[in-house]
């Protein structure tokens, strides 16, 4: 994703589905998407149908919007779209083994980040003349295009962007008489206060140490000034010891291991487990997005409900504005295997295409990504944590060996828990996972 998030009253985000369904088994053979398949009409793909992998959980939300998309789709096309979900944390497995097994959807979903790397195995369809060709998809800025072109081509068409904001109980706040935090010591008194008025099973700054760790953890990292890594000398080099990333690293770890204000028998608990803690009352802040509102109303039953729930930009060290955080965002793309790259293309074009395209941010908790409709957005007080944020976030090393290090590997993660369970210092870990960071990125 590289993401841009969204409001507090949104609804869920969308995450994308792999089941090992086989998809090209239909009796289309075409190979290579094209632009020519604008002009493609219901008879000629009646009885035909598409496989689609959506990340995440079918929420009331989410599945209206696919069940709208596939009347549409069909529409225009004559053919069935079949959507299936999976949630976020299983899609690496699921990709991997549909990609070792011969096996995929015809059309997918992916976390921007994600598209060089399985570019660079070869699973994506370049479908560069689709763009370039289709009016809609030109409307959207040529910046958003990064993560989704390698070496000149294209390989996805961004769905929706966003960056993470602090998710809070606002009725916690109200009652402690808690402000916004400005500051990392606002921050660190704020989350402690939570904890000695709610009691000390509730975490007042959960601490994410699980799949998507680095989304929590890069704000502090570069609003000290820290960076990940930097390709140099055309070479990856890491920027874990460097003192910046130290000084946000050490806070980021701190949380749990000083200030006490996340549960060190939560280390890896990612923002899914985050979430559903938060829906029973055991979670005070945590880093996210919009898309998170929609699934703790429904899994708190109501009783965390929009009025309990509202964002703030996770502040800056020393209280001069939002610290940086993940610039992100959802694509879609279209599985190299499919034997049906013609009708994929359409539906391609159809979903991350204007109607649906801010559809699917808005209804998804992200920030849409054709100009007029961002700009519509950004009136609205309710989005503004996020397109502050937004306005200085940042992205991960685009290396397509990134998702390795960061998911796979889990290099953060496990040096954080190092840290905390007392194995390592601070420095042991951080030289430790420089190295591993390396290695990975150059391989």
């Amino acid at each position: 994703m590289k993401i841009a998030k969204i409001a507090a009253a949104t609804t869920a985000t969308a995450a994308l589905a792999l089941g090992l369904a086989a998809c090209g088994s239909g009796d289309s053979t075409d190979t290579k998407p094209t632009a020519a398949a604008s002009a493609a009409t219901g008879p000629k793909f009646a009885g035909q149908t598409l496989t689609v992998w959506r990340l995440g959980a079918p929420t009331d939300v989410f599945q209206k919007y696919m069940d709208d998309l596939g009347a549409k789709f069909k529409e225009k096309t004559g053919a069935d779209a079949k959507v299936q979900w999976i949630p976020w944390p299983d899609a690496q497995k699921k990709w991997t083994a549909a990609l070792a097994g011969g096996e995929g959807p015809d059309v997918t979903e992916f976390g921007n980040d994600q598209v060089s790397a399985w570019v660079q195995q070869d699973a994506l369809s370049d479908i560069t003349d689709v763009v370039k060709n289709d009016p809609e998809l030109q409307q959207i800025p040529q910046n958003l295009w990064s993560y989704e072109t390698i070496d000149g081509k294209v390989y996805a068409a961004p769905w929706g962007g966003g960056t993470r904001a602090v998710l809070y109980r606002k009725d916690w706040f109200d009652k402690l008489g808690i402000a916004a935090p400005k500051t990392w010591d606002e921050l660190v008194a704020a989350a402690k206060k939570i904890v000695a008025k709610q009691g000390k099973d509730v975490d007042g700054f959960a601490f994410n140490g699980g799949s998507d760790a680095n989304m929590s953890l890069s704000p502090f990292v570069w609003s000290a000034g820290g960076d990940f890594a930097a390709f140099e000398g055309g070479k990856w080099v890491g920027k874990l010891t460097d003192p910046a990333f130290k000084e946000g690293f050490q806070f980021y770890t701190d949380l749990v291991a000083k200030d006490g204000v996340s549960g060190k028998g939560r280390l890896t608990q990612n923002s899914v487990d985050i979430a559903q803690r938060f829906a029973a009352g055991k979670v005070g802040m945590y880093v996210t997005g919009g898309w998170d509102i929609a699934s703790i109303k429904e899994q708190s039953k109501g009783k965390v409900d929009e009025s309990k729930m509202a964002f703030f930009s996770l502040p800056a060290k020393d209280g001069s504005g939002p610290a940086p955080a993940f610039q992100g965002g959802n694509d879609i793309a279209i599985w190299k295997d499919t034997k049906k790259a013609e009708l994929a293309t359409e539906y391609l074009k159809l979903a991350a295409g204007k109607e649906f395209g801010v559809r699917y941010a808005k209804e998804g908790g992200l920030l849409p990504l054709y100009p007029d409709a961002l700009e519509e957005m950004g009136n609205d007080a309710a989005q503004k944590p996020f397109t502050d944020t937004f306005k200085v976030a940042k992205g991960f090393p685009a290396s397509p060996n990134w998702a390795e290090a960061n998911d796979t590997k889990a290099v953060l993660q496990n040096a954080a828990r190092a840290v905390i369970d007392g194995k390592k210092t601070v420095d042991q870990a951080l030289a430790d996972a420089n190295t591993e960071l390396e290695t990975i990125l150059n391989q």
